[in-house]
């Protein structure tokens, strides 16, 4: 494996482990130190997909939502821009799925065209479909980490760092299934 591969992985497995980390972290840190680590833990991230050409829409939100965490907690010296990482990571990525709707091709289009890239029309009505339920996931998933942020911490971890996971994979794991369906029946 080379070492950008290992690179995405190992800041791709930390950014999940990101709502543990946090809700231990300022048991034990500052909030502006928690900050910083996550500026560098994106940074890293960051660094290994541009070697490998790799800006896509989820490391933008994850660029801009560590930007604006950073910026909250180093102003604040409070945890709420911690806590809100979530929240704009969701308000991204809807921003990036609306807008991909507004100006077509789709965001899953365009995930879709890196694998098949001549499309059939149904395929590209289909993905566009398959934009606006994400595109839902994330106002919904967003509110609901919003509103955890107001709450008691374990809530907060229980949900962004399990639950928002469980319901991505459902979400993945429909659409995966419901697609195989209709290729199937489409040949």
């Amino acid at each position: 494996m080379a070492d950008s591969a290992r690179g995405r992985l190992a800041s791709s497995a930390l950014l999940l482990l990101y709502p543990a980390a946090v809700f231990i972290g300022l048991r034990y840190l500052d909030p502006r130190w928690l900050a910083l680590l996550l500026v560098l833990v994106v940074g890293w991230r960051l660094v290994s997909a541009r070697s490998t050409g790799q800006l896509q829409a989820s490391l933008v939100a994850l660029v801009a939502a560590a930007l604006g965490t950073t910026a909250i907690t180093l102003v604040t010296g409070s945890s709420f821009g911690l806590l809100l990482y979530p929240v704009l990571v969701n308000c991204v990525l809807l921003a990036v799925f609306a807008v991909s709707l507004a100006r077509p091709p789709s965001a899953i289009e365009l995930v879709a065209r890196l694998r098949e890239p001549d499309l059939p029309s149904e395929a590209v009505r289909y993905t566009r479909r398959v934009t606006q339920v994400w595109t839902l996931f994330f106002a919904l998933n967003g509110t609901i980490a919003l509103a955890t942020v107001f709450g008691d911490q374990r809530w907060w971890l229980l949900y962004n760092g399990f639950i928002a996971y469980l319901l991505m994979g459902a979400l993945l794991a429909g659409e995966w299934l419901v697609r195989r369906r209709i290729r199937g029946a489409h040949g």
